[in-house]
C-alpha cells in the first residue's frame, strides 16, 4: 500500500509532535481515542456497504453493514439515514448489534460452568449443559407443580421457576422461549425488550 507526500507529511508531523508533548507529560489517551477513531472511518469508507434491517422488533429499522473486502467480515453497523421509518436511528438493541453479534470476537462461543461454592470456572459442551438444565427444570417442576388452586380450580402452574426473557433475541424467538417457558406452567415471566 503506497503513502503519498502529504500523508507521510501529516504522519511524521502527527508523530513529531505526539513525540513532543509525550515529553512535556501531557496525557495522550484522548488523542490515541480519536485517532483510532479515524482510522476506523477511514476503514468504514473503503469497505464494501449492504443494505439490510434490524430483526429484533417489528419496526424493521434500517441499517448499514460494512464489509470489509479482503476478509469479508463485518466491520461496522450503523443505522441507514435513508431508511424511511428509521431514517438512521436506532434504539439500544439495534445500535449495539456489531458489538454483540457473531463478528465481535469477545463473544463467548463456549458454555462456562460454576459449580455451586466454587470459585472457578469450567468449560462444558453445550450437550451436558442443555441436559443440565433440563435436569434442573424438571426436578424443581415435579416438585412444585401446583395442580389446584386453594378455591379448588385447575391452575397447572409451577410458581418457583421465573422466565427472564433476553432484549438479544428477535421476535420469533421471543414467541417460541415464552410458549416453551408457558406449556412448562411458568407464571412468573418477564422480557427486557423494553430498553
Amino acid at each position: 500500500m503506497g503513502m503519498t507526500r502529504r500523508e507521510f507529511l501529516v504522519a511524521s508531523g502527527a508523530f513529531g509532535g505526539g513525540l513532543a508533548l509525550t515529553l512535556l507529560g501531557l496525557d495522550l489517551g484522548p488523542l490515541h481515542a480519536y485517532a483510532a477513531e479515524l482510522s476506523k472511518v477511514n476503514q468504514v469508507k473503503k469497505a464494501k456497504q449492504t443494505i439490510s434491517t434490524c430483526y429484533y422488533c417489528s419496526v424493521s429499522c434500517g441499517l448499514i453493514a460494512s464489509t470489509d473486502t479482503k476478509t469479508g467480515k463485518i466491520i461496522n453497523i450503523e443505522g441507514d439515514p435513508d431508511h424511511p421509518i428509521s431514517e438512521g436511528s436506532l434504539c439500544a438493541k439495534g445500535a449495539s448489534m456489531f458489538q454483540t453479534s457473531a463478528a465481535n470476537e469477545h463473544r463467548l462461543t463456549k458454555v462456562l460452568y460454576r459449580a455451586p461454592h466454587s470459585d472457578k470456572w469450567q468449560q462444558k459442551s453445550w450437550d451436558w449443559a442443555i441436559k443440565k438444565i433440563a435436569r434442573n427444570i424438571k426436578t424443581v417442576r415435579d416438585a412444585d407443580f401446583i395442580k389446584t388452586n386453594s378455591k379448588g380450580q385447575v391452575v397447572n402452574r409451577v410458581e418457583t421457576i421465573g422466565h427472564m426473557g433476553s432484549s438479544k433475541v428477535d421476535n420469533e424467538e421471543c414467541w417460541a422461549i415464552t410458549a416453551m417457558a408457558r406449556s412448562l406452567g411458568i407464571v412468573h415471566m418477564d422480557h427486557q425488550a423494553r430498553v
